[in-house]
């Protein structure tokens, strides 16, 4: 009996040792609060920072970015346009592109397109591609990456430009005024939470099913009971989309020019008519793959009919050089960032001299791009749109300015500003219309794109 007991006693000591390799152990506590002097300078930072934001002590003084607004090159803007509480940065962007297209094309005033009518079928095809790539899935194991992926992520109100190529090719445009925005449209979260659990309840009923020897027809057939209630969902909280519709289009002034009746294809023909699916490139920045490649991001899209979310990867001066010739011909383009690296909320600019925390805390960062990008610490996460650039007197642009859906009161005059040495740092996406592409840029379009997985760190949806 006092054998077993020392063994135990042993085996408990040996664990102990084991737990503690690796761990903050005493000696290393004690270690690091002997590290810890405070010099005077440290003791008025404790004292600033226990009533002050790290930011309010970071913000760098005299900063020149905060004062010059001016641009060499700007497309007019048509007014600020707000997604409240919602992802819906992508579906505004892209909205917001398309409008200025119809206000220039028909003098009008101000004029915006539905987003709440998009968002419908949005929700809707997206609930749908969720429960199909289900049921094409069902044979794997729960543990497969790509089932997990699924259940991680059934539906949201985020996305990028391929919604805007794939919903408003299928489905159309209205007016703003034809289906107007409801709580639900400004307040996602509620709504996309109830449609999230019963997505994943229906997941596993589908899974369960085909386990038990259910065929696919059986599945489809479940499915499309299945988004009966997601179409009635969306229903009841943004109200049912319009099939047809009378619309008066008025001029700047205010003054009626013509009245007629439209389906929301025919009013998107009349009023963009551009080809979505293949007027448009998409381009990226991602220093962590080779350039000149054309790549696609398996299940990154909006529709089950659908494109995966397809990019030229270049290095961002070739963007560049396409961005500013759309500036230069009065084109806004779909552009998306890191937003909330060294963002200035008050001034509305975006400048990698915002803050020095180096200077307020005695430590540097060291990480570049591809780093940032490889370690999760920086991806794109909203979309704006891109409308100004200023060029010295070489061509060379100094800065940039966007359109942002963030309200008339936000940023700068409800835009942003971002120093050329941010775009560099921070900016990732690009969609510019085919004809300001160079040459170079459309052969590689011709390429055999490299399939990347859904769960790639850079292709979380811009909110």
């Amino acid at each position: 009996m006092k054998i077993l007991f020392s063994l135990a006693a042993m085996l408990l000591t040996l664990n102990s040792v084991a737990q503690n390799i690796g761990g903050i152990s005493a000696q290393t506590l004690a270690e690091l609060r002997k590290a810890n002097t405070q010099t005077p300078t440290d003791r008025a930072l404790r004292n600033a920072l226990a009533n002050n934001s790290i930011n309010s002590l970071a913000l760098t003084a005299n900063n020149q970015a905060n004062s010059d607004t001016h641009f060499s090159n700007e497309v007019k803007s048509s007014g600020i346009t707000n997604q409240e509480h919602s992802g819906r940065c992508w579906l505004f962007t892209g909205l917001n592109v398309m409008r200025a297209k119809a206000i220039a094309k028909y003098n009008l005033g101000s004029f915006q397109f539905s987003q709440s009518y998009c968002f419908f079928y949005d929700q809707l095809e997206k609930s749908n591609l969720f429960l199909q790539s289900i049921i094409d899935n069902a044979a794997k194991p729960a543990d497969d990456k790509t089932v997990e992926w699924l259940f991680k992520n059934p539906l949201s109100d985020g996305g990028q430009f391929t919604g805007i190529q794939d919903i408003i090719s299928k489905y159309g445009l209205v007016p703003a005024e034809v289906m107007t925005e409801s709580f639900s449209a400004n307040n996602t979260s509620k709504m996309s939470n109830i449609l999230q659990t019963k997505l994943r309840e229906w997941g596993l009923e589908l899974r369960q099913a085909y386990a038990k020897g259910e065929k696919k027809p059986k599945l489809e057939q479940r499915k499309a009971e299945m988004l009966k209630t997601v179409y009635h969902i969306l229903a009841i909280c943004l109200g049912e989309p319009p099939t047809q519709f009378t619309w008066t289009r008025t001029n700047a002034k205010g003054e009626p020019q013509e009245t007629k009746q439209y389906t929301p294809i025919e009013f998107y023909n009349e009023m963009v008519g551009a080809d979505l699916q293949n007027s448009y490139i998409m381009l990226m920045n991602d220093p962590t793959r080779e350039y000149y490649k054309l790549y696609t991001i398996d299940l990154d899209r909006h529709t089950y009919d659908g494109s995966n979310w397809t990019y030229v990867n270049l290095p961002i001066d070739d963007i560049k050089q396409m961005a500013i010739a759309s500036i230069k011909d009065s084109t806004m383009m779909y552009f998306s960032c890191d937003v909330g690296k060294c963002y200035n909320a008050k001034s509305g600019i975006l400048s990698t001299d915002n803050y020095d925390y180096e200077s307020l805390f005695g430590i540097s960062f060291g990480m570049d791009k591809a780093a940032r990008i490889s370690t999760f610490e920086s991806a794109s996460s909203h979309a704006m749109t891109l409308m100004a650039v200023d060029l010295d007197s070489n061509g060379k642009p100094l800065k940039w300015k966007v359109e942002n859906s963030w309200g008339a009161n936000s940023g700068y005059k409800g835009h942003l500003i971002m120093t050329d040495k941010w775009f560099d740092e921070y900016m990732f996406r690009l969609v510019v219309d085919k004809k300001y592409a160079t040459q170079k840029v459309l052969d590689i379009l011709t390429q055999k794109p490299i399939k990347l997985p859904a769960w790639d760190p850079l292709f979380a949806p811009e909110m």
